[in-house]
């Protein structure tokens, strides 16, 4: 292939997408050749493969995964790009395990899609990703782009036993999470066992961990199995890791450093097969350099890293989530959902919920009860939650400028206010101008200033015409 362009072939119903990727890829010196139709790729694959292929998901006739599973039995050393505008869990798991070499969005950024190409190129193919995929997903929703690419962890490691240390906030959803990798995996028909470490007092957890021989201490009148002989198998879910004591940190890295372990008064080593994921709301890192927390045992843990994102970086899954848990939280009533109107979901999207999804998912059920209506109005969203005791106009503004603090941070992460101040600044001086008829002095006033800083800042922010 040396000295020859690529080949890469599109596969979308879309002509718009299709002409955009065929636009790029030919500009960085690559040969397309694009099919509205899965069926019309096969048709001409009989005679030569490309080099890459990229296809959306869902097109007329066969689907973007059915042509997956039938290319990766016919041609399974094609490197595969799906590519699609419904993002959720069950299709990027399904994509992976179909073979896919990535998963990409829509919308994407064109560089990367090219860029995306060549490296598929120098990969071997798709090849097996993993076991069959299992009959539950996890209910996970998100189309934010940070939850696009903790679907794509969940989908990369869909044939993996690694362990994996998840980050986030309280209420991000660290345990569902956990729950998808273990059901994403070759061990999903195996246990799958759950600890909050922090829930446990430190003098117990030794014995909840690894279990306790009759005797071994005041109260132990029967022998116990521990987590780790439960999870056997399985998975080992360990929330809030970093509040685990030093001895206990000690213990748990020689488990996963040698499968194996005593129980609390035991003797007999015990072999185990488990994976551990491991969850925490701390920065590790950190406790690490204070000497808090064990750094062997800190890259024991992170050998891949999830991070799962705050609910105000991903304010765009707001209205689905919410609509998905006052459907949830009428069954449990066994009364039909409650729907929200316009000013109270601007009002719940506008909301910081400092609790996450674990607070949304109790303000759902809390509305359920509290309002009166089939709807839930503006009125009936409490205080707590944003509602009645807010400035009235101060939603929307609000919630447009932290979306672009979110989406700033994220870019380049230069000071926020070096940027925000000036044209804020410059919005409001402008506004007052034009209220005045350009009069300063009366300017500066509606500003709140003298009229020596109006000039001031006029003169600095160039704004003398």
């Amino acid at each position: 292939m040396a000295g020859s362009p690529l080949t890469v072939w599109i596969v979308d119903d879309d002509q718009s997408v299709r002409w955009v990727l065929e636009k790029a890829l030919r500009h960085a010196d690559m040969e397309t050749r694009s099919f509205e139709r899965a069926e019309h790729l096969l048709e001409a694959i009989d005679a030569g493969e490309p080099d890459v292929l990229i296809t959306d998901v869902r097109m007329p006739g066969m689907s973007g995964i059915a042509l997956l599973e039938r290319l990766r039995s016919t041609n399974p050393d094609l490197p595969i790009i799906v590519i699609t505008a419904h993002s959720d869990l069950e299709n990027a798991v399904a994509a992976y395990k179909g073979g896919a070499f990535e998963y990409l969005p829509k919308p994407f950024d064109i560089d990367e899609a090219v860029e995306l190409v060549r490296k598929a190129a120098r990969c071997d193919g798709g090849g097996e990703r993993g076991g069959q995929a299992p009959d539950a997903i996890a209910s996970m929703i998100g189309q934010a782009p940070a939850m696009q690419e903790v679907f794509r962890s969940i989908g990369r490691l869909s044939g993996s036993s690694m362990t994996v240390l998840i980050t986030g906030e309280s209420g991000t959803g660290k345990e569902l999470v956990a729950r998808a990798l273990h059901d994403h995996s070759p061990r999903a028909h195996e246990p799958f066992v759950a600890l909050n470490t922090s829930a446990i007092a430190s003098e117990l957890l030794e014995s909840e961990l690894f279990g306790h021989e009759k005797g071994a201490f005041t109260g132990a009148d029967a022998r116990r199995i521990g987590r780790f002989e439960q999870a056997d198998g399985g998975s080992l879910f360990l929330d809030e890791i970093g509040d685990m004591s030093p001895a206990l940190q000690t213990r748990l890295l020689r488990v996963l450093a040698e499968s194996e372990f005593y129980r609390v008064g035991g003797q007999t080593p015990i072999r185990v097969d488990v994976r551990v994921i491991a969850a925490t709301n701390q920065n590790l890192a950190r406790a690490v350099k204070e000497a808090r927390f064990r750094e062997d045992l800190y890259h024991r843990l992170n050998v891949i890293r999830i991070d799962t994102p705050p609910l105000r970086q991903r304010r765009e899954d707001i209205p689905a989530l919410l609509r998905h848990y006052l459907a949830e939280a009428g069954e449990e009533l066994g009364a039909p959902p409650k729907s929200l109107d316009a000013d109270a979901m601007e009002t719940l999207q506008t909301f910081d919920w400092p609790g996450n999804v674990r607070q949304l998912v109790n303000a759902a059920r809390r509305l359920t009860v509290t309002a009166p209506g089939s709807v839930i109005t503006g009125k009936d969203v409490p205080g707590d939650l944003g509602g009645s005791d807010r400035p009235a106009g101060a939603k929307e503004w609000t919630r447009l400028l932290a979306s672009w603090a979110e989406r700033q941070l994220q870019r380049d992460g230069k000071p926020l206010l070096d940027a925000a101040l000036p044209e804020f600044e410059k919005t409001l001086i402008e506004l007052a101008l034009a209220r005045t008829n350009g009069h300063r002095q009366e300017a500066a006033r509606l500003l709140g200033w003298g009229r020596n800083t109006l000039t001031r800042k006029i003169k600095a922010l160039h704004l003398d015409g």
